[in-house]
């Protein structure tokens, strides 16, 4: 991916999903990576004239029922798997975006990300930990490696054929991309590392062009 001028990020509106989590700390970093406008999503109409989403970290069952009681979950499902809407999602945004969750549950979610996840499986949040990542698939290899926040973290034990694993620990991804989809088992936001949310940017911004 060729690497889009930061300025060329004024113009895409980047819509936030605020309803439990550490959406704040995503807000501030996009803005910190120069995205033109950077808009909370509570309610449907906050879904209009949006150019990509943010699926933040924080509990996974509880952003799902919002997602459902909210009737936020379809509508951002058919722009992901329809529209091909720009999607990004951490930690719990990651286990929402999985099509499978190893774990038999009923939690609903977005489903659109062709990989299976094993919720918790490093542990509670007493096993949460801080790896620094290198990889040859990152537009930014040479540049120092990245630090990778866990915190009571999704393992990706599974991924399908259209996805692409940008980054592992222990043999393991922690970061995947699918076309426009966007997802890792970590918390860029909690660092002041900008790469990856920069990353997600220039493909919003290929997106739209």
């Amino acid at each position: 991916m060729k690497p889009t001028p930061q300025h060329h990020f004024s113009n895409l509106t980047i819509g936030v999903l605020e309803l439990q989590g550490d959406f704040a700390e995503h807000t501030a970093m996009l803005r910190r990576c120069g995205a033109g406008k950077v808009t909370g999503v509570r309610e449907t109409h906050h879904l209009q004239h949006i150019d990509a989403l943010v699926i933040p970290g924080g509990e996974s069952t509880v952003i799902s029922k919002l997602l459902v009681d909210l009737k936020l979950m379809q509508p951002i499902q058919k722009l992901v798997a329809e529209n091909a809407l720009p999607v990004f999602g951490t930690c719990a945004g990651c286990i929402l975006l999985a099509a499978q969750i190893k774990q038999r549950n009923e939690q609903a979610r977005i489903g659109v990300l062709d990989v299976v996840v094993d919720r918790n499986a490093y542990g509670s949040q007493i096993h949460s930990f801080e790896v620094h990542l290198r990889s040859n698939r990152l537009p930014f290899i040479d540049a120092p490696p990245l630090r990778a926040v866990h915190i009571r973290a999704p393992a990706i034990v599974h991924v399908g054929e259209r996805v692409d694993v940008l980054a592992t620990f222990n043999h393991t991804p922690v970061l995947v991309r699918q076309g426009n989809i966007l997802a890792c088992t970590f918390h860029p936001e909690l660092t002041e590392d900008t790469r990856i949310h920069k990353l997600f940017l220039e493909m919003v911004a290929q997106h739209k062009r």
